[in-house]
This record gives C-alpha cells, sequence and structure tokens, in this order.
C-alpha cells in the first residue's frame, strides 16, 4: 500500500529542484554561494563591542525550513 500524506506533498516543488539539480548556471551557483556566507553566526568580537545592541544574527535561515526563492 502506498502511504501519502498531505505534508509532503509539498517535496516535489519547483523552488527545490531548481536549488538540487546538479548542472546549474554560474548566476545560480553565485546567488546560493551569497546565501551560504550569509547564513552564519555573527562574530563574538561584534558583541563584546561598546554600545552594542546586537545579540544575534536575526536573517539566519534553515535550510528546511525557509527557501530562497531562487
Amino acid at each position: 500500500c502506498r502511504y501519502e500524506s498531505t505534508r509532503h506533498q509539498h517535496a516535489v516543488d519547483r523552488d527545490d529542484l531548481t536549488i538540487s539539480q546538479s548542472q546549474k548556471s554560474f548566476r545560480t551557483k553565485q546567488k546560493l554561494a551569497r546565501a551560504q556566507k550569509q547564513n552564519r553566526p555573527i562574530p563574538q568580537w561584534i558583541r563584546l563591542r561598546t554600545n552594542n545592541t546586537i545579540r544575534y544574527n536575526a536573517k539566519r535561515r534553515h535550510w528546511r525550513k525557509t527557501r530562497l526563492g531562487i
């Protein structure tokens, strides 16, 4: 019997296919590289600066929860 769930129907989405393909254009590869560089915590020395209000990176992105929309 085939297991079908409404939760997993979004797995074959156009955005997922464009990101996971092995042959990608150079522009797509550049966008993915930029997003990968931006997706990191802030350095600890920035937290130690005087009058600092930045505690964490508010634009962190989880690879499965939020898509890039490329």
